[in-house]
């Protein structure tokens, strides 16, 4: 005897998947945190990290980049845990980014990384914890939505929490819509978001490759230029969509960031001093 199954009309799916988000929301959330890796943010494996930094990958990058920074002035007055919100071109930000932060930040700051593409086979999932100490996020579970998160529980023990709120790197040669989740994980620890904007990595290192390249001359190579913008941070008690669109607004134009050009137009700006 063959049984046949009515079909779920659109709408029923709809209400299905309504009711069933919240339970898989904090199951990708715990899933998340069962991925991560506390002992890189040790204190012994910090200062080896910080070594690490200033002796290699600093030197690696500078074969394929010529780093500058700007705005760090900005963010001598910040006390306490901060947000930072960066867009997102290529896989060079992280390194990018950490390097022109000031030290007193850098050795406090985690960052965040998809459970889905860096946390998929234990090796990698431990060198880039130790490397850059990252903290697994599920982007499909919207695992920033507060609650008892891991990332709840960094923020409350002090550290910095570096996040690309496009959720994904760059493809089509402008800013994605931001999430909410930065601004979001903001308001409900009361804490203040600095914008990063990043111009130079998607040329120096676009998706798809897995190693920077240097810029082809007529007779030698050069390196990309590469800046890392910090604009003015925003301070708590901004409402979530405010806060999402100055973001934005940032990453687009650079409003409130010296007019400097937008991270996905190739463009150089001569003035900016040298990252350390």
């Amino acid at each position: 005897m063959v049984l046949f199954r009515r079909k779920r009309s659109w709408q029923r799916r709809v209400a299905d998947a309504a009711r069933s988000a919240p339970k898989k929301g904090r199951e990708l959330r715990a899933a998340a945190a069962q991925l991560d890796v506390p002992f890189a943010r040790s204190r012994v494996v910090g200062l080896g990290r910080e070594g690490f930094m200033r002796l290699v990958l600093g030197p690696l990058m500078d074969v394929y980049a010529a780093r500058r920074a700007t705005g760090r002035d900005k963010l001598a007055g910040l006390r306490g845990p901060v947000i930072l919100v960066a867009n997102h071109a290529s896989h060079m930000d992280t390194p990018v980014i950490l390097a022109a932060l000031p030290r007193k930040l850098r050795k406090r700051t985690a960052v965040a990384a998809a459970a889905d593409y860096f946390y998929r086979y234990r090796l990698v999932a431990f060198v880039v914890s130790l490397i850059f100490n990252t903290v697994p996020i599920d982007r499909r579970g919207g695992a920033l939505n507060g609650g008892s998160s891991h990332l709840d529980k960094l923020l409350d023990q002090g550290w910095n929490l570096l996040l690309y709120p496009e959720g994904t790197r760059s493809r089509s040669g402008g800013p994605g819509r931001l999430r909410r989740g930065a601004a979001v994980l903001a308001q409900a620890h009361n804490l203040a978001v600095v914008p990063i904007r990043v111009t130079g990595t998607s040329a120096a290192m676009p998706p798809g490759r897995l190693w920077p390249r240097r810029l082809r001359g007529k007779l030698l190579s050069h390196r990309h230029p590469v800046e890392v913008a910090f604009g003015e941070p925003i301070r708590p008690g901004a409402e979530a969509s405010v806060l999402i669109e100055r973001v934005q607004r940032f990453f687009e134009d650079g409003e409130g960031g010296g007019g400097l050009a937008s991270p996905y137009r190739r463009r150089w700006t001569p003035s900016a001093t040298r990252s350390r």
